[in-house]
């Protein structure tokens, strides 16, 4: 059974940085990529970025791109998400997904397995 474990959260002050982890467990195929999304109190999921597995490429949304780095180690079947020069809107629980396609996509519900979710939490 797929499990996905996000870990890394906590509450910073606006400038800092955090990474978060995502670990695997339970694959039973090679093919896949990674996402991480976030939702803030009364908004809806959104997307952040997303790694494909085998290929390393990236995708991010455009409001994160410049500050949010996603990788991966394969040895420990872990995905990360740097997070530089975090602002408070930037407060929200982030979770990591799975998807069963080569390449990362940015729809929530093109994902199969989700995490518990980790909390972000970006003071002025």
């Amino acid at each position: 059974q797929v499990q996905l474990v996000e870990s890394g959260g906590g509450l910073v002050q606006a400038g800092e940085s955090l990474r978060l982890s995502c670990a695997a467990s339970g694959l039973t195929f090679s093919i896949y990529s990674m996402g991480w999304f976030r939702q803030a109190p009364g908004k809806e999921r959104e997307f952040v970025g997303g790694i494909s597995w085998s290929h390393g490429d990236t995708l991010y949304a455009d409001s994160m791109k410049g500050r949010f780095t996603i990788s991966r180690d394969y040895a420990r079947n872990t995905v990360y998400l740097q997070m530089n020069s975090l602002k408070p809107e930037d407060t929200a629980v982030y979770y990591c997904a799975l998807d069963r396609s080569i390449v990362a996509h940015t729809t929530a519900s093109r994902y199969d397995y989700w995490g518990q979710g980790t909390q972000v939490t970006v003071s002025s």
